[in-house]
């Protein structure tokens, strides 16, 4: 039993390193959780426009060759004081910064 609270904060403080890694697969947005892999429709639907968007166009590579392009999108959102980044690859929310 000596051991216990030593035991405890083990256990938080490995919690707390996993906590930053799972920040960024979500959001919320009002009461609304906005998880990558959404569509932009849906994230539109749950938080309306963002405050700002910004699209750029990136090459697709196999290798050293250029075999397509792709469309990335970043739109920006203010929530709960802090402002995110959500980044779409054509339609599909692929990260949350």
């Amino acid at each position: 039993m000596k051991n216990v609270p030593g035991r405890l904060l083990a256990v938080v403080a490995c919690l707390a390193a996993i906590t930053p890694a799972v920040a960024d697969d979500s959001f919320r947005c009002g009461s609304k959780l906005v998880v990558t892999g959404m569509t932009q429709a849906e994230v539109l639907e749950l938080c309306g426009p963002p405050m700002s968007k910004s699209e750029e166009k990136l090459p697709v590579r196999s290798g050293n060759q250029v075999v397509g392009e792709t469309t990335t999108y970043r739109w920006t959102y203010a929530s709960y004081g802090a402002t995110r980044v959500l980044v779409f690859d054509l339609d599909v929310l692929k990260s949350i910064k």
